[in-house]
């Protein structure tokens, strides 16, 4: 009984080797870590930039239930998008609400929608300098904003 034990006790052992190897991968991140903070490294990741090509202020109005109304700056509508059409619209209009509550500004301000030579659209918003590029949403969310800018510019 006791030698079952003893080999029980043994299978459950980590390898000395993989031991090892976790303590050099943590003293390898922390010196990579420690080089970056010396050295100056930037600590956020910030898309290339490059000449705008197109901007445009629209005003978001989101409800609970997803839908949402862009109106451009002189407050005509572009879009009065339903609970299932308004997705990521509507959530990056929450988005920028919820950074306007926390920092206490006025809710109802313009956002920039900004379109680059290099082809990166983002949102902006001045008010509380929250932005947003939208190459890491997928094409779909970024051509949901590529319209509304377009539908925008069209109308000036």
């Amino acid at each position: 009984m006791n030698n079952i034990a003893m080999q029980n006790r043994q299978s459950e052992k980590i390898p000395k080797a993989m031991l090892r190897l976790m303590f050099a991968l943590v003293v390898f991140v922390l010196i990579a870590v420690s080089v970056a903070r010396v050295s100056g490294l930037s600590l956020v990741g910030t898309p290339p930039q490059s000449e705008v090509v197109a901007k445009a202020s629209l005003y978001l109005f989101s409800e609970k239930s997803g839908a949402v109304r862009v109106l451009n700056s002189q407050g005509v509508l572009l879009a009065n998008l339903s609970g299932e059409e308004g997705g990521f619209v509507a959530g990056v209009a929450r988005a920028v609400d919820y950074e306007r509550k926390k920092q206490g500004v006025e809710l109802n301000a313009p956002i920039e929608v900004i379109w680059r030579e290099n082809g990166r659209i983002s949102v902006y918003d001045p008010s509380t300098a929250w932005q947003a590029d939208l190459m890491g949403f997928g094409a779909d969310n970024s051509r949901a904003f590529a319209m509304l800018l377009a539908k925008a510019k069209k109308g000036e």
